[in-house]
């Protein structure tokens, strides 16, 4: 049986033509950490759990309170919700939490989903590239100031956004991004912050503050991983 993630929205949620954003981690925790930076920055609130029988069983403490590792944040005013999730997904969940995603969208009306995914650079090029699953996705790449990807390979959850928005007229942008593969990586955050925020209108980023954030992020997600890793052998095998 294919494994069934399971979405539960806790307050009413209206973001018709609005924006998603997809921070579940790909290699090091920049999109998680600049997803976090937004929610920071930008007022948003608590407004949903995903879970999965498959997923690894964590709760994380913060201030106290017990939190689902992957959670849905909120801002209704600027029309945007974030998927935000401390652990990488096994392989074999990318699929299905692609579809989830998508589901959601269609479901709430989003406009444009926005997934990133980072490529190893020792040498720290800074330059954002986008891919989009629609014409008027490559558009507003263009509109953005950023560079349109011509060729390439995109893996994971971003991958399948990608495929599955075209062929359902869902707008997917993609945004590839630099990273030396360590943490915390403040500058691959910071700047995939701030091209997630050229293409969110009112979205922002507390660049002084996200490095900051950057150590904390990274610390928590550290220790979910940390601590789901035996959990993941028994039930991945």
């Amino acid at each position: 049986m294919l494994p069934e993630i399971k979405i539960r929205e806790i307050i009413p949620i209206n973001l018709e033509g609005g924006y998603l954003i997809d921070g579940f981690p790909s290699v090091g925790f920049s999109s998680a950490i600049a997803s976090e930076s937004m929610i920071n920055t930008s007022n948003f609130e608590l407004a949903g759990t995903i879970d999965s029988e498959s997923f690894p069983p964590i709760s994380i403490i913060k201030n106290k309170i017990p939190n689902f590792p992957t959670r849905i944040f909120v801002n209704e005013s600027l029309k945007v919700g974030i998927f935000l999730s401390y652990f990488t997904l096994e392989e074999s969940l990318h699929r299905v939490t692609a579809n989830a995603m998508l589901e959601w969208a269609k479901k709430h009306k989003i406009e444009l989903i926005v997934s990133s995914v980072a490529i190893k650079n020792p040498k720290g090029n800074e330059e954002m590239i986008g891919i989009g699953s629609t014409e008027s996705a490559r558009e507003k790449i263009k509109d953005a100031g950023l560079k349109v990807l011509e060729h390439g390979t995109v893996p994971g959850i971003p991958g399948i956004l990608l495929n599955e928005g075209s062929m359902k007229k869902q707008d997917v942008i993609v945004i590839i991004f630099h990273t030396d593969g360590q943490g915390p990586d403040f500058k691959s955050s910071a700047n995939l912050c701030l091209a997630m925020s050229k293409l969110i209108p009112g979205a922002s980023c507390n660049i002084p503050s996200l490095q900051k954030e950057a150590e904390k992020a990274e610390e928590m997600i550290k220790e979910a991983q940390e601590e789901s890793k035996h959990l993941k052998d028994y039930m991945y095998r």
